[in-house]
């Protein structure tokens, strides 16, 4: 019997908004919040390419 693969997406949405959140307090507590944003911004962007490049080959797209 083959196990088929799961047809459901991972999301990296959270991984996105959490890095925000934690660009801002660490901007914040250097006194650049809006560069911590910006930081967190770049961070969260690549963790979610990140997840959605693992979940298109764990679907084998």
């Amino acid at each position: 019997m083959t196990k088929t693969p799961s047809k459901t997406p991972l999301a990296g949405g959270f991984l996105l908004a959490l890095s925000l959140i934690i660009g801002v307090f660490v901007g914040i507590a250097r006194g650049e919040a809006s560069f911590g944003f910006i930081i967190g911004l770049g961070v969260g962007l690549a963790l979610l390419i990140a997840v959605w490049l693992v979940d298109r080959m764990r679907a084998g797209r």
